[in-house]
C-alpha cells in the first residue's frame, strides 16, 4: 500500500478485510505522516472518554486488539494503530524500520489524534516502542498495561528469531515463505483451534506477499543484542527512563506458556514495578489475548476502573 490516491488506499484495505470483516469491524481510518507515509489505526469509542492505546508487536497489527477494542470503547476512546510496515499501513520497501523511527511514528499520531491521560497497552515489540514513545511525552501517559513484553535489553534471543536474522536464509524464510508469520499462528498460542478461519485470514491477509513481509523481517532484525546495533542506543534510553513510571498505575497480563516472553521478562517488569497488579494465565502464550481473551479483556477493565 503505497499510492498517495486515499480511495486507492481504502479500497485496498477493505479488500483485506473484507474476508474477515465480521472480526474486524471498524471504521478504516489513515493518517498520513510527516513523511509521507501513511499508517492506519482504529479509533473507536466516545471522544470524550480517558484514551487507551493499543501497540502491537511482529508480526501482529491492531487486529489483535479487536475484542479489547470492542469491550473498553463502549466507556473508553480506544486507539490501536498498525506501525508502518505493518497491517493495512502502507509497507515501503526502503524505510528505516528502526525502534527510534517507530517511536517516532507513535509520537506524531498521538499528537494528531491530541490523546492525552493515555493508557498504555503494550505487546510483543510494541513493548519497546511504546515506552520509547512515552519517555518522550511523559505527560501524557496516565497507567499502563503490559502483556508479554519488554522494554528493556535481554539477555539472550530465542533460536527460533536467532535462524529468521540468518542473511539470505532469513529473507526466503521470512519473506519468501512467510513462515515466521504463520508460525506465529502455531507457536505463539495455546489455543490453535482459535486461529482458524477468519482469525487466521485476519492474521495473514496483511502479509501475502514479499512486499508485504517487508517489516516482518526488518522487526526480527531489528532486535538489539550488542552495542553498535542501530537500535542499541534507542532501547537503552528507553530502558533508562523507565523508572520515571514506577508511579504509574500498572497492570501485567502474562501469558505464562510464552517461549519468547518467558515468565523471566515477567520478573523483570516486576522488579522494576512492584506495586503493579499481576495477573498471570498459566495456560496462555504469547498472545495472551487470544488464549486468555475473555480473562485478560476482565482483568484490564477492572483495572481501569480502579485506577481511573
Amino acid at each position: 500500500m503505497s499510492s498517495n490516491d486515499p480511495l486507492s488506499r481504502l479500497a485496498r484495505a477493505r479488500s483485506v478485510v473484507a474476508t474477515f470483516r465480521t472480526e474486524f469491524p471498524y471504521s478504516l481510518r489513515f493518517h498520513e505522516l510527516e513523511n509521507g507515509v501513511h499508517i492506519h489505526y482504529v479509533d473507536e469509542g466516545p471522544r470524550d472518554g480517558d484514551p487507551v492505546l493499543c501497540v502491537h508487536g511482529n508480526p501482529t497489527w491492531s487486529f489483535y486488539f479487536r475484542h479489547l477494542v470492542r469491550d473498553l470503547s463502549r466507556e473508553h476512546r480506544v486507539v490501536a494503530l498498525d506501525h508502518v510496515g505493518c497491517g493495512l499501513s502502507d509497507k515501503p520497501q526502503h524505510y528505516p524500520y528502526v525502534l527510534e523511527q517507530h517511536a517516532e511514528n507513535l509520537s506524531e499520531l498521538v499528537g494528531a489524534l491530541d490523546l492525552r491521560n493515555i493508557t498504555l497497552v503494550l505487546h510483543d515489540w510494541g513493548g519497546a516502542i511504546g515506552m520509547a514513545f512515552a519517555r518522550r511525552h511523559p505527560d501524557r501517559i496516565a497507567r499502563l498495561v503490559v502483556t508479554n513484553t519488554a522494554a528493556f535489553r535481554a539477555r539472550e534471543i530465542p533460536l527460533r528469531i536467532a535462524a529468521c536474522r540468518v542473511p539470505i536464509l532469513g529473507s526466503l524464510a521470512v519473506r519468501g515463505l512467510g513462515l515466521f508469520s504463520r508460525a506465529a499462528l502455531e507457536m505463539a498460542t495455546e489455543r490453535r483451534d482459535l486461529m482458524r478461519g477468519p482469525v487466521r485470514r485476519g492474521y495473514l491477509a496483511p502479509y501475502s506477499d514479499w512486499n508485504d513481509r517487508v517489516a516482518t523481517l526488518a522487526f526480527v532484525r531489528d532486535i538489539p543484542m550488542t552495542a553498535g546495533h542501530p537500535s542499541w542506543n534507542e532501547l537503552v534510553a528507553t530502558e533508562e527512563a523507565l523508572g520515571q513510571f514506577v508511579n504509574r498505575p500498572m497492570l501485567i497480563v502474562w501469558g505464562e506458556r510464552d517461549w519468547c516472553f518467558t515468565p523471566r521478562f515477567r520478573e523483570e517488569w516486576q522488579a522494576r514495578f512492584p506495586d503493579a497488579e499481576v495477573k498471570i494465565a498459566p495456560d496462555a502464550g504469547h498472545l495472551v489475548l487470544e488464549d486468555a481473551g475473555e480473562r485478560a479483556r476482565e482483568w484490564i477493565g477492572k483495572f481501569l476502573e480502579a485506577s481511573a
